[in-house]
């Protein structure tokens, strides 16, 4: 049995328009040509079927693609022959009918579709006519088909809708964020700014201030300098006055000593004469009464003669005898080279000298002298390693030593003593400072090198170099011979040997920094050169033991840096000298004392410890707040000694 093709009661066509268009159109498709048809159909004057007066307006979203094929009614073969039984229509043979194919693509829809279909089926005639049951269901189908298209327009739409309302509810909530944030980054950086301005403006104010108290220091150091300049003027004034006063006293008793002198040489000019007188007188009468007893005794004495006593010639030849053996034993214990004794000798006789010249001013003279004597050791105590402070406390000393109103050998004494003992305690920064201040010092008042030399010597024969061996025939017992080497007695009893090698350490730690200064523009009395020769004095006589190794490491600590930039090869060969020598002595003696010493001079030695500046050999620069803020006591002396003059740098 053929298939039956089933075709619409209407025209084909409407206005140039087929009822069946394209099959596989797709819903996006479908819409724009239901909207062109409609656009058409209502441009049209002429009445046509289908037509809707309210145009379809479909979200666009999700697309529902229509069913490319067009649907194909099937019929049985049973049902096929019913219908032709009744109805008498030819039954055709075959196991299916062929049906026509129709498609409601181009179909208009809307939400009043159902109200509209209504109206156009009763307007339509030929749609009431009595139909086939094929034609009955086709209209069903369509109908089904156009109810379900509708349906899934419908949730299409609610769908794109409820997508719609989502979407533009998560773009407000977006928007709202976005908003809310941009506030917050406002916020932010006004609260940024804000302190950002706070700190330039604290930090302005901090430099402001800073500035404003730079200038209030500067101006008080002005002041002071102005009070300073009236009071050292002052201070010249009355020191002129009082040198006019004591020049015209000691002229006034100069003139009357002169003449209580020419009196008292006229009187005593007479009373020799006088002397003279009776003297002459008294021997002529004696002179007469010994010829008488002579000659009335010359029978009396006859032959006999007497021998002259001889007792005290004697007592006083061994007396003399025994202190020169005394002295010959003393001097056989001594190590030395005559050289080095000599400048000894020199220098301990112009300190004695001057000790004696200080005891006759002070026993002559009823004025006090403390004073002086407190500000040298106050400017002593003072010293530090920096520069400032070791050209301001030099220059002070200086003008305290060129003192008329203080006699010089009492300034000498005092300066020499307090040095030495300001460095009796271990501390290398004070000893290189206080080498520093000794050398400005000596090159302004060259008596001090001298004199310092002295006191250095008498607190340690070991700056000499010399060492005295113990011999029971030279001294009377062991605490003799302690003292003669400089052993000092507290209490009774003499010092440890922990505390005497401490002591002997600090002396030549500031005899050897003394040494080793040097200053650019400042000649140095006693310096390197007389370093090498102590050092060579020192190899050629003393022998090695505990106090020679203290000695020596201590020389080498601090000079040994500025010995070997000077000699070079030749400070290294006294320090091979002094490894396989020396300290192969040290070693010999087997002492268990002599371990960390010779510990010392072999790490010296073999790390090349010469070869490093010992600390404080530089001089520091001065703080910020000591230059703004000096000391009290540096305007009156400082600015009126300017040791710029003579070229001074420090290093």
């Amino acid at each position: 049995m053929g298939a039956i093709k089933l075709e619409l009661r209407c025209p084909q066509k409407v206005d140039g328009i087929a009822i069946d268009p394209e099959p596989d159109w797709s819903f996006d498709a479908l819409l724009s040509e239901l909207n062109s048809l409609e656009t058409r159909l209502n441009a049209s004057s002429k009445p046509v079927p289908f037509t809707k007066t309210k145009s379809r307006e479909i979200s666009t979203g999700k697309s529902v693609e229509s069913n490319a094929r067009a649907f194909v009614i099937r019929v049985s073969d049973d049902e096929l022959e019913n219908d032709n039984e009744r109805k008498g229509e030819e039954v055709h043979n075959g196991s299916l009918v062929a049906v026509k194919r129709f498609t409601c693509d181009a179909l208009y829809l809307s939400e009043s579709d159902d109200s509209d279909d209504d109206v156009a089926l009763g307007g339509e005639s030929y749609l009431m006519d009595e139909v086939g049951l094929a034609d009955g269901a086709l209209v069903e189908l369509t109908h089904q088909h156009q109810l379900g298209v509708k349906e899934e327009i419908r949730n299409l739409i609610s769908t794109l809708e409820t997508q719609l309302i989502s979407e533009n509810d998560q773009s407000t909530s977006a928007l709202a964020q976005v908003e809310k944030y941009r506030d917050v980054r406002r916020e932010m950086d006004r609260k940024i700014d804000t302190v950002y301005q706070r700190k330039i403006a604290e930090a302005l104010d901090n430099h402001l201030t800073a500035i404003q108290r730079d200038h209030e220091l500067k101006s008080q150091i002005e002041e002071r300098k102005i009070r300073s300049d009236a009071a050292y003027e002052e201070a010249k004034r009355k020191e002129r006055a009082l040198q006019e006063e004591k020049l015209r006293q000691e002229k006034v008793k100069a003139e009357a000593e002169m003449q209580a002198k020419l009196r008292a040489e006229e009187a005593k000019r007479a009373a020799l004469e006088a002397e003279k007188r009776a003297a002459k007188e008294a021997a002529e009468r004696e002179a007469a009464e010994n010829s008488k007893r002579i000659t009335a005794g010359v029978s009396q004495d006859g032959a006999c003669g007497r021998q002259p006593d001889d007792s005290s010639v004697i007592a006083g030849a061994q007396s003399r005898g025994s202190r020169s053996d005394g002295t010959k034993k003393l001097q056989s214990a001594v190590r030395a080279t005559e050289s080095a004794l000599n400048v000894e000798q020199k220098r301990l006789q112009k300190l004695k000298e001057l000790d004696e010249e200080n005891q006759s001013l002070k026993l002559s003279s009823n004025e006090d002298f403390s004073g002086y004597e407190k500000d040298i050791s106050r400017l002593i105590r003072q010293i530090r390693g920096l520069k400032d402070n070791v050209r301001t406390k030099a220059s002070e000393l200086v003008k305290i030593l060129n003192n008329p109103l203080c006699p010089q050998s009492i300034s000498l004494a005092t300066f020499s003593k307090k040095v030495v003992s300001r460095c009796e305690t271990p501390d290398d920064n004070v000893a290189m400072s206080c080498g520093y201040v000794i050398v400005l010092v000596a090159s302004q008042v060259p008596q001090v090198m001298d004199i310092l030399l002295g006191e250095f010597h008498r607190a340690s024969i070991y700056t000499v170099p010399k060492h005295i061996v113990y011999s029971e025939a030279a001294f009377e017992s062991e605490e003799a011979y302690y003292k003669t080497i400089g052993y000092r007695e507290e209490d009774g009893k003499i010092e440890s040997l922990e505390n005497y090698l401490s002591r002997l350490k600090s002396y030549m730690r500031l005899y050897a920094a003394l040494i080793q200064t040097e200053i650019p523009g400042v000649q140095n009395a006693h310096g390197l050169k007389e370093g090498w020769a102590w050092l060579a004095r020192f190899l050629n006589a003393l022998p090695a033991n505990i106090y020679t190794a203290v000695a020596l490491i201590a020389f080498l600590q601090l000079a040994g840096f500025a010995l070997f930039k000077k000699y070079k090869s030749q400070f290294r060969k006294i320090l091979d000298n002094i490894y396989d020598n020396f300290l192969n002595a040290l070693k010999a003696r087997e002492d268990s004392k002599l371990n960390l010493v010779i510990a010392e001079i072999q790490y010296y030695i073999e790390d090349k410890k010469f070869l490093e500046e010992p600390e404080g050999r530089t001089l520091q620069a001065p703080p910020l707040s000591s230059t703004l803020v000096p000391e009290a006591d540096y305007q009156e002396y400082g600015r009126y000694h300017q040791y710029q003059e003579y070229g001074y740098q420090y290093h």
